[in-house]
């Protein structure tokens, strides 16, 4: 009840802000058009409205280039978004081409560059000023264990080393289960090898997958997180579900008991609360192997990017859309559904975010302090799409065939080299 009470105020008090005109409007274009996803933008588009906004919203089917195709479109003929669902390198594209609106005012005004993760900050403001507004943080390098397999297993602990975790298959194995959930496909088998990648050989990671120096991806270090991968899927996998299950029968293998980790990003909490298990408790959860003994944080984050307006009412809307977003009680609302954590680092995540939400708190900021937090390849955070997709395809290819790591790691950089 006092949060819904400390809600109204701060809506009470933005509508009053927009009050110079006849009603803040917007029209967000995004891609979370089901499920949770659909349920917290939903979320946005109500606050919007409590604090005297008119909302309205376009919602795009599929992947990213889809909303891309329809950005495009709009802006060519136009009648660009107020706001849109964009991220990483994407946020930077869009800001070159003069498009963005400038937030810098608001931001100065609320504060935001003492209160958003740092690693987030060159994203948001490409050229120095701030065009986009984060929602959240996801982190990536997430290992979880069904907790009854490992006590059979005879494994205490979720692994904090790559040696670690392979003495934990072989136990996995002695007892005939699975050792990692994981099914391919070129999202997954990415996600898994950044993470394999970043905890063997963090620098080779941000060498390669943020800055794409092609010498990185061809190096021993990045053969040998091949060798890890190879090692993973050849002998740590039930083969039925890495060549033929989905995204759902992977994870429920888990719950299930068919196997004892996965590696997943934190929206796999949602996922498993779905399925009737309780992240924290069924299922445990920690920060994926480090070799280093460092704390490590691979991050992802949504984002809503604002496009210049010239409609007074639509450039109102984009300062009340914007401050709802970096307000802590949105952040509060919105990461609680979705399993993320706030882009703000000084939102209290004591009582109503689970366990694990609260151990990624904690490591984010830990690695802040490490100097060791980087952003996902993956998750399309760092390198420009063309040079992701590359990636990815070889590392799927890899998974999919006999291919040697040593291989792998030449066509790698050949294909990014190609991209150029």
């Amino acid at each position: 009840m006092r949060r819904a009470i400390v809600l109204g105020t701060a809506l009470g008090a933005l509508a009053v802000c927009g009050s110079a005109y006849a009603q803040p409007k917007t029209l967000m274009l995004h891609q979370w058009e089901s499920g949770s996803d659909a349920a917290a933008i939903a979320k946005l588009g109500e606050m919007f409205e409590a604090a005297g906004g008119a909302w309205e919203q376009t919602a795009i089917a599929g992947h990213t280039s889809n909303t891309l195709a329809k950005l495009r479109a709009d802006v060519v003929a136009g009648s660009a978004p107020a706001a849109v669902q964009l991220k990483g390198p994407e946020i930077a594209e869009w800001n070159a081409t003069g498009r963005t609106a400038n937030l810098d005012d608001l931001a100065t005004e609320e504060g935001w560059d003492e209160v958003v993760a740092p690693e987030l900050l060159p994203v948001m403001k490409p050229t120095g000023s701030w065009v986009a507004a984060p929602m959240n943080i996801h982190r990536i390098n997430w290992i979880w264990g069904n907790k009854a397999v490992m006590d059979e297993a005879g494994v205490a602990d979720l692994p904090a080393t790559w040696d670690e975790y392979n003495a934990a298959c072989e136990q996995a194995a002695a007892i005939g289960k699975a050792c990692l959930a994981h099914y391919s496909a070129d999202w997954t088998d990415a996600t898994t090898f950044e993470v394999v990648l970043y905890g063997m050989h963090p620098e080779t990671f941000k060498a390669a997958f943020v800055e794409g120096d092609l010498d990185a991806m061809r190096s021993d270090e990045m053969i040998a997180a091949l060798d890890q991968m190879r090692l993973m899927v050849s002998e740590h996998v039930d083969p039925d579900i890495l060549g033929g299950g989905d995204y759902d029968a992977t994870g429920q293998s888990l719950g299930n008991g068919d196997a004892m980790f996965q590696i997943m990003g934190d929206w796999f909490i949602g996922n498993l609360k779905s399925w009737g298990f309780e992240p924290g408790a069924d299922i445990a959860c920690a920060g994926a192997p480090m070799n280093s003994g460092q704390p490590g944080f691979i991050l992802n984050s949504d984002s809503v990017v604002f496009f210049e307006q010239s409609d007074p009412d639509f450039i109102e809307g984009q300062r009340l859309l914007a401050s709802l977003i970096l307000s802590p009680d949105f952040q509060t609302i919105f990461n609680q559904a979705k399993g993320s954590i706030p882009a703000r680092l000084d939102v209290d995540l004591s009582e109503g975010f689970n366990p694990c939400q609260q151990v990624a708190q904690a490591d984010l900021t830990a690695s802040i302090e490490a100097g060791t937090l980087v952003r996902s390849m993956a998750h399309n955070m760092t390198v420009l799409q063309k040079f992701r997709g590359a990636m990815m395809e070889v590392i799927t290819e890899f998974v999919n065939s006999d291919m040697s790591s040593e291989e792998a790691a030449n066509l790698m950089a050949d294909e990014v080299e190609a991209q150029i």
